[in-house]
């Protein structure tokens, strides 16, 4: 899929102001699972939960683009370290380079090279009604670059769910995201108030990078 720059400047993922995705559709898509799985779940199932789901060290890492709600970094989200329960393919692997804000808290030195047609996948983590929306840092590598993110749900009766949530064009510079959608309160109802959910980063056009990739637990 080839994509223009003035296309890219328009749908750019990154800036400085931070606003939900539009991603209303995806609720409706996990709305049509739970329908389908709610014939063998139980009345308990339909409990949602609102609290956070771990003890995550919460931070503010999007304070300076006027975003002040608390997020948790995935595990091994800042990509300093091992990569223990990330699933990489199509050539994804740890590279020099890192977002410069120090995000995570301190400025990292490495962070996630995406060639075009690589993908990459979280490890899975708990989420609930509290756990709404997720951000990211990321750059392209190229003239222009386009990744598709999509949530990944692991449910009892169905087994892995993948719904994409945008298809994201990068800018030459490391910048957040805008926030996305885990339609975490639809997918927690189907496993007794809380679901399992990974992150997917596929590279479509172009390489690119992602570091310091963060769930946010609070955001009501």
């Amino acid at each position: 899929m080839l994509v223009s720059r003035k296309t890219v400047n328009v749908v750019q993922l990154f800036s400085r102001r931070p606003r939900l995705a539009r991603s209303s559709w995806l609720v409706g898509a996990l709305t049509g699972v739970a329908l389908l799985a709610g014939s063998g779940a139980s009345a308990q199932a339909a409990v949602i939960a609102t609290s956070a789901c771990n003890g995550a060290t919460l931070t503010q890492p999007f304070k300076s683009w006027g975003d002040t709600d608390l997020y948790e970094l995935l595990p091994g989200g800042d990509f300093e370290g091992s990569l223990s329960g990330w699933t990489l393919s199509g050539g994804a692997r740890k590279t020099a380079g890192s977002e410069p804000f120090g995000a995570s808290g301190t400025v990292g030195s490495s962070s996630l090279y995406l060639p075009a047609g690589a993908s990459v996948q979280s490890p899975f983590t708990c989420v609930n009604a509290a756990y709404p929306i997720f951000r990211f840092f990321g750059r392209n590598d190229g003239l222009l670059s386009t990744v598709l993110v999509q949530v990944v749900y692991n449910e009892p009766l169905l087994g892995e769910v993948a719904i994409p949530v945008g298809t994201v064009a990068l800018s030459g510079n490391w910048s957040p995201s805008l926030q996305m959608l885990t339609a975490s309160a639809v997918a927690g109802a189907l496993s007794n108030g809380t679901a399992n959910v990974a992150l997917r980063f596929t590279a479509l056009t172009g390489s690119s990078q992602i570091d310091d990739v963060f769930i946010d637990p609070r955001c009501m």
